[in-house]
């Protein structure tokens, strides 16, 4: 029996979408003398985000957006500033073997904080405060975001109120990376709470940073308020409002408009940039981020089990057809989940090629035969599965239109199914209920390549793990290594260890990566201190430094 379907250039053709492609130029500006921030809180900025950030406490599972007001509302112990350096926030300096914070095997520490912070409420952060949060962190009552490296910690210390001390019960080398991405929380607090799950805090939380809760429309925005005790930089804000608006072309339209001030994640689209990097009175500019976007295979279905079939669609994902038909060739096309700008990148991987040929060699070698409705069967197991990810995001929405045409070119049958952010990214996501997911997904740890709580058979939190394997991929070597890197401080020594998991990644295929966002930012004209950072997977890492210049 003949499958007749449309081919690839008709399918764009039906998406409206051919002849768009091609890589325009990023809009350079040039800096001109500005005026310096105001003595006091200011003004206010709207930022506007596509998805609406809904976990509040910051040592809970969560994503990006929620990352993003969290930066605002509390502080780690370290930064990761642009260039990939880590910097003191609530220590007073960052533990080095010369500075005697280190031993030189890597497994004493002792982090001297700062005395002049305060949370919101005016009680003072001590060391207690540190060694509480490290402790719940581990607490296995506890829905904790990340247990990776804190789980090592031992003989928890408090020597003063701005001295703590602790023993590694091994090396492990990305700790202090992910002490950069652990908020601390006030014991004063939570200590009393009987279920930190579901504590008062962690809908209207109290931390040290810039600004403070201020009031939440659930479904519409969140407003904080300045700090004006905040021992940092800034803020020098009085407002700082995140709107929520899921879908990007009304994002796209509030911007224009002048609605939002910034265009946060998930920024312009790609199919606005050439209008919107003429528009008056906006700054726009092309920036490369860490995050690779991908589809994600929930390695626990059938499905995929063969790796014929990660192979087959592989072969049948027309990536550069995507990258320059939808997103008008900005990002980078990836073989690796860590972007070009990583020291660790590995540049040697198997190029991809897109061959609809090769695919069904692939399946019919594998004895993956097509059924009377054209879709492939072996051993009971239909090449059938279901592909989620944001409703109301439309360049995805589309890519996924492409993607499922190219999949019934080979007999796989793909079923789009999307959902609204809060249930896209919440146990659907998180527990593996998926079949596939397409989501772009920061791996690093600020600048570290550690993926364990992506790719370590121990981080699925299907099976009771705690990280973020939600594919629930299994593969020892991988395990190995990545113990291995996590044990080695030496960058050359650790590069080999990282490129070979890269390798294994890229043959094991649990993950089809696509490629690597250069994404789409605006802002009005007049605010300043914006700095994109590959470091963090949010832009408002560092919302503080907002102002306008006027």
């Amino acid at each position: 029996m003949t499958f007749s379907h449309p081919t690839r250039r008709k399918t764009l053709q039906m998406l409206g979408l051919a002849g768009a492609a091609g890589a325009l130029a990023p809009n350079l500006l040039v800096s001109a003398a500005h005026a310096a921030p105001p003595e006091t809180p200011t003004g206010q900025i709207v930022v506007g985000f596509s998805q609406e950030p809904t976990v509040f406490n910051p040592l809970m599972p969560r994503i990006e957006v929620d990352d993003g007001v969290q930066f605002s509302l509390f502080d780690p112990l370290f930064r990761v500033d642009t260039q990939g350096v880590i910097q003191p926030a609530l220590a007073a300096e960052v533990p080095t073997v010369a500075n005697g914070g280190l031993s030189e095997d890597g497994l004493e520490w002792r982090v001297k904080l700062r005395d002049d912070v305060t949370w919101h409420d005016g009680t003072p952060f001590t060391a207690e405060d540190v060694k509480f949060t490290l402790e719940l962190v581990v607490d296995p009552n506890f829905r904790s975001w990340r247990t990776l490296g804190h789980n090592l910690v031992r003989d928890i210390t408090v020597v003063s109120p701005t001295e703590i001390t602790w023993r590694m019960e091994e090396t492990f080398s990305p700790y202090m990376s992910i002490l950069a991405e652990t908020f601390m929380v006030p014991k004063h607090i939570l200590e009393p709470e009987a279920d930190r799950n579901t504590a008062p805090f962690n809908n209207a939380p109290i931390g040290t940073g810039a600004f403070k809760w201020g009031n939440r429309i659930a479904g519409d925005h969140l407003e904080l308020v300045a700090n004006t005790e905040y021992y940092g930089e800034g803020p020098y804000i009085e407002r700082l409002i995140y709107k929520y608006i899921p879908d990007l072309t009304v994002l796209y339209t509030q911007f224009k408009s002048g609605d939002i001030d910034i265009a946060g994640v998930q920024y312009i689209s790609q199919d606005n940039y050439a209008e919107a990097s003429k528009l008056p009175g906006k700054v726009v500019n092309v920036v490369p981020t860490a995050t690779i976007e991908s589809i994600y295979l929930n390695m626990g279905r059938p499905q995929f089990q063969d790796p014929a079939v990660r192979e087959a669609l592989y072969a049948a994902l027309d990536k550069q057809t995507i990258i320059d038909a939808l997103y008008y060739g900005l990002p980078t096309p990836s073989e690796t989940y860590l972007p070009k700008q990583s020291y660790y990148y590995n540049g040697d991987l198997p190029p991809h090629e897109f061959n609809i040929d090769r695919a069904n060699k692939l399946l019919d070698d594998a004895g993956w035969a097509r059924g009377s409705d054209g879709v492939r069967e072996k051993d009971g197991v239909r090449l059938a599965f279901t592909n989620s990810t944001t409703a109301g995001n439309h360049l995805r929405e589309q890519t996924q239109q492409f993607v499922q045409q190219t999949f019934k070119d080979i007999g796989v049958e793909m079923t789009i199914s999307n959902l609204p952010p809060a249930v896209m990214w919440g146990e659907y996501w998180t527990m593996s209920q998926f079949d596939t997911v397409l989501v772009g997904i920061t791996f690093m740890s600020g600048a570290d390549p550690d993926v364990s709580a992506r790719f370590h058979s121990d981080s699925i939190g299907a099976q009771g793990g705690k990280g973020a394997n939600n594919g629930q991929y299994v593969n020892e070597e991988v395990d190995a290594l990545l113990a291995e890197g996590a044990q080695t401080f030496d960058p050359e020594t650790r590069k080999p260890i990282y490129d070979k998991i890269q390798s294994i990644i890229r043959d094991d295929l649990p993950m089809l990566p696509m490629f690597q966002y250069a994404t789409v930012r605006g802002h009005k004209e007049g605010i300043m201190g914006i700095e994109p950072n590959i470091n963090t997977r949010i832009d408002t890492w560092h919302a503080a430094a907002y102002y306008w210049d006027k």
